[in-house]
């Protein structure tokens, strides 16, 4: 009996979990459009493709700057 009590217990739980991750994927929005309305040569957010290109370089300059030295007791 009380298997059965268990088992019924985590058929509900499941059954919930799955109802609620059906209502939180349905309000995220799939995709988001690009905004047109701005001219071809005044963006005013870097391409993604420029954008990590940035990072990296940033990146690479952090990396290449020496470490302050450590000062040992």
């Amino acid at each position: 009996m009380k298997a059965i009590f268990s088992l019924a217990a985590l058929i509900i739980a499941l059954g919930l979990t799955v109802v609620l991750v059906k209502k939180q994927l349905g309000a995220v929005p799939a995709t988001v459009a690009p905004a047109t309305s701005a001219a071809p040569g005044s963006s005013s957010a870097p391409a993604p493709t420029n954008q990590v290109q940035h990072v990296g370089q940033q990146v690479q300059g952090l990396m290449q700057q020496a470490r302050p030295a450590a000062s040992e007791p």
